[in-house]
């Protein structure tokens, strides 16, 4: 049975990378599907056609979330293409590109993070669910050192989470869930490359380290896996990195 018939879904930054990966398993499940991006609209209309191509429904939306404009055009086209909200995926994040300001990774990473959950959450009935997916570099980053590189982007995530974190009670009051998805480095995503750029070495190094580093398409399923889980509002999913929970120590 598919688990979110009838139900409509916005995966943030969902154009490439687990967000493609992600919204394309959400559909499988019978969810229609707000397929985001920023600016490759080609990118994020083949996301669509291969969704449609398999019998689901989505549409693309070109929205910037920083932007006090980018969560409403989101929440807005579910409603009108859909009907209605009821699953938000936050997934889009950044900071290691250079071009959009020093406190853009803040922008991003914690200011539009609440501004697309608040969004959202004012159309999404009880029972809806909010999911936002961060990396254990930033969730652990108060008591596990990260690379230097990428300290100041785990700092602003971690801020992102901590923000949405203290609107729980907010949510709780609207029946709706928040649930944090943590894993370890991914392979193949934009932001190892643009680390491993920066730091040559760094993702062989957290692959000898961790044993084992996560696939694209392997980190998608579980954060899809999260959007029905039975788990109550305020539980952290963490996929791989067991050296990270070790060293987190009782807080994992």
């Amino acid at each position: 049975m598919a688990l979110l018939e009838g139900k409509t879904a916005i995966v943030t930054g969902s154009s490439r990378g687990i967000g493609a990966e992600t919204a394309k398993l959400l559909a499988g499940q019978g969810a229609a599907v707000v397929v985001n991006y920023r600016q490759k609209a080609p990118r994020a209309n083949k996301v669509v056609s291969a969704i449609e191509a398999d019998g689901g429904r989505a549409v693309a939306v070109g929205a910037d979330l920083t932007t006090p404009e980018g969560p409403a055009a989101l929440v807005e086209a579910a409603k009108e293409n859909f009907g209605g909200l009821d699953l938000l995926v936050l997934n889009a994040s950044g900071g290691m590109e250079t071009g959009f300001g020093e406190d853009y990774a803040l922008r991003l990473n914690r200011d539009a993070q609440v501004a697309m959950a608040r969004a959202a959450a004012e159309a999404m009935p009880a029972g809806s669910r909010i999911v936002f997916v961060t990396s254990h570099q930033a969730h652990f980053i108060n008591t596990v050192p990260t690379m230097a590189e990428y300290e100041p982007v785990a700092r602003s995530k971690r801020a992102g989470e901590d923000a949405l974190r203290a609107l729980e009670p907010e949510f709780a009051g609207k029946g709706i869930t928040l649930v944090v998805v943590s894993g370890d480095m991914i392979e193949g995503t934009v932001t190892a490359t643009l680390l491993d750029r920066a730091n040559p070495g760094a993702i062989e190094a957290r692959r000898e380290e961790a044993g084992k580093l996560w696939s694209v398409e392997e980190f998608a399923a579980e954060v899809a896996r999260m959007a029905v889980a039975d788990v109550p509002g305020g539980h952290t999913e963490y996929i791989g990195g067991e050296d990270y929970l070790a060293a987190a120590g009782p807080q994992a």
